[in-house]
């Protein structure tokens, strides 16, 4: 029998089975959390099992309802899991007390086979030693400058002939897709030190690239399956999903290992794994850095940079004013845009800022707390508790951003009377978590984003081919289901396909 029917066959049984006992103690035992109907035994398994498509929106109404933008889920198979959407209480889970809110066991087994013990997948002194070593290198202005001259040689010389040879002839081309590709070979190349030619036109998919995106999608169902003993059985006999991301991550190690020998064979390098290697690391922590730094810059900056396109496709009067601070920024330089140049486009920015706020590359993010606690909204932590804060949910909480928080507004992120962005609490936009592990890589994926951005949108207009919503999906990385298919015109073509009229309303979740 095929191994997904199985594991379905198995969850509907169990399911089948605590439901009949459920229904006979249901009018007398079962509970409510915030509107959120609770079973003896199952907990919320059942409602969790109905909704798993749509976890996010379920969540987010959830989260709405919930006079404290908290709520607790008790479901079998799975932790007690709470989660929020309050600022506060983000603060205190990572920062105040941070120490109490590792990434747990739970979390570490979820994406270990994965990302080993790698900067994003430990908690304690290893974390604190491979933070630190990080931290040093991400803040080198040679290491900025390495990723600026990476960005401008992929544009020039491959991404820029792509999107010209569709303008000629018209082709449409998944943008979500080919800017994938981009971030992998740009992310490889400042990682590594390798340049895997992905988006070399007509190249096939490097066997690295497509480990990778396995060994993800893998990894994210682990987190969202319904009850956890399934995947973890399909591991220990090693078939269906499992063996698949077995085999996905030996391909990833036996990659990243031969590069690191290779490294060690050459005396100097600008990438980070040449960095790591001088470091004097294990090389088994130096393949599980690499990999991490990989899996965090592989689809983040890409998945940003599609939604962002897409809102400005529904809203021309943004985009062109992007063109305009652009064309501005660049009169007296020739054209060129360099790192100078980054850091003056404010418009751009705020436009990504707003758009992550809408569509967060990481939609949430959890830890496990180590003792007993108490939220500062009175929620009641127990050791051993799951604990997410929840970026998707945040950007459309009323209480944070306004009646008009479904609504695509840049300028809702800028300071008219200094002329800047605004400072916003990262515990209120946590796209880059906060505290003492918020995100190394946050001035390196601005450097990335406002350079592709900028760069297209100063040459280029795209056009998506469907006017319907794209739907969001959550694996380790958000993305654009379906892709994001589009027609390129050049910027100063006077017969444009018309992009209709502003569409200030969002429809799609809350």
């Amino acid at each position: 029998m095929d191994t997904s029917l199985s594991s379905s066959l198995m969850i509907f049984l169990l399911l089948s089975a605590f439901i009949l006992v459920s229904r006979r103690v249901h009018k007398k035992f079962s509970s409510s959390n915030n509107g959120l109907t609770t079973y003896p035994f199952i907990g919320c398994l059942i409602s969790f099992y109905k909704n798993r498509t749509r976890l996010l929106d379920w969540f987010t109404l959830l989260l709405t309802e919930s006079p404290t933008h908290t709520i607790v889920l008790h479901r079998f198979g799975a932790p007690r899991t709470i989660i929020t959407a309050n600022p506060v209480n983000v603060e205190y889970i990572l920062k105040t007390h941070f120490a109490n809110f590792p990434k747990g066991k739970p979390f570490t087994e979820i994406l270990g086979d994965f990302l080993g013990r790698g900067i994003f997948n430990v908690d304690g002194g290893l974390w604190h030693a491979q933070r630190k070593l990080a931290s040093h290198e991400f803040t080198t202005k040679s290491l900025r400058e390495f990723l600026v001259s990476i960005l401008r040689e992929e544009m020039e010389k491959r991404l820029f002939p792509i999107l010209e040879l569709a303008m000629d002839t018209g082709r449409v081309i998944d943008l979500q897709e080919l800017l994938g590709r981009f971030t992998f070979d740009t992310v490889c190349k400042l990682s590594l030190g390798h340049d895997p030619c992905f988006l070399e036109e007509g190249a096939p998919p490097p066997l690295l690239a497509e480990a990778f995106d396995v060994a993800s999608a893998i990894s994210a169902r682990r987190g969202a399956a319904p009850v956890f003993a399934v995947w973890k059985i399909k591991r220990a006999l090693s078939i269906g999903s499992e063996r698949q991301l077995k085999e996905a991550i030996q391909q990833i190690h036996v990659a990243v290992q031969e590069m690191i020998h290779d490294k060690k064979m050459i005396s100097d390098g600008e990438d980070l794994l040449s960095r790591l290697i001088k470091s004097g690391l294990d090389d088994d922590v130096i393949r599980d850095m690499a990999i991490s730094f990989i899996m965090a810059g592989k689809d983040t900056t890409s998945a940003a940079m599609t939604w962002l396109f897409w809102l400005l496709s529904r809203h021309p009067d943004v985009e062109q004013e992007l063109v305009n601070e652009i064309s501005e920024l660049v009169k007296g330089t020739g054209g060129s845009i360099g790192y100078a140049e980054l850091k003056e486009l404010r418009l751009l920015k705020a436009s990504l800022c707003e758009s992550m706020r809408l569509y967060p590359p990481v939609a949430w993010d959890s830890k496990h707390a180590v003792a007993d606690d108490k939220l500062p909204d009175g929620t009641i932590v127990r050791r051993g508790d799951r604990v997410t804060y929840f970026p998707y949910g945040m950007g459309r909480m009323e209480a944070l951003w306004g009646k008009d928080r479904l609504e695509f507004r840049p300028d809702r992120w800028l300071d008219t009377e200094v002329g800047g962005l605004k400072k916003v609490s990262p515990f209120k936009f946590p796209v880059f978590q906060a505290g003492p592990r918020v995100c190394l890589g946050k001035e390196m994926a601005f450097i990335q984003m406002n350079y592709v951005m900028a760069s297209i949108l100063k040459r280029f207009r795209l056009r998506p081919v469907r006017s319907d919503q794209p739907m969001f999906v959550p694996l380790l990385t958000a993305h654009m289901a379906g892709g994001f298919k589009v027609q390129v015109c050049s910027r100063d073509s006077s017969s444009l396909p018309s992009s209709g009229p502003p569409q200030h309303q969002m429809t799609q979740g809350f």
